[in-house]
């Protein structure tokens, strides 16, 4: 089993000591993604909408580093900082994401790193 570190300006730099992604043979598991701009390196915005729609953004460029596209994720788990955003949530993903959409987790938890509304990791499988 080769694991393939995938690293790529076009998304977030890591906050921590994780990768963006691990790529091991056709699966890339993708770190969470919360709404940092990767030129400024601060969240986008305080808007729940605005935040998910970088979180996509970021997810789609670590993505199409690993030689994938959000078409080939088969799991997502979300985690939003209220539930009140859930089907707003739901929009975004159906704007960046087709059917058949990838299984999914969404919970609500307390607290996100630098105060985000979102944060969303994957799991992709790219033939």
């Amino acid at each position: 089993m080769a694991k393939k570190v995938i690293q790529t300006d076009k998304a977030p730099s890591a906050i921590g000591p994780y990768s963006q992604a691990i790529k091991v043979d056709k699966t890339v598991y993708i770190s969470g993604q919360i709404p940092i701009d990767p030129e400024s390196g601060d969240i986008v915005a305080y808007d729940f909408k605005e935040q998910a729609i970088q979180v996509f953004k970021n997810l789609q460029a670590i993505l199409e580093a690993s030689g994938g596209t959000l078409a080939d994720l088969v799991k997502v788990n979300a985690y939003l900082s209220d539930l009140s955003f859930f089907a707003e949530f739901n929009e975004v993903m159906q704007e960046f994401l087709q059917k058949p959409y990838p299984a999914r987790a969404a919970l609500e938890v307390s607290k996100l790193p630098k105060g985000a509304l979102v944060e969303v990791e994957g799991v992709a499988v790219i033939d």
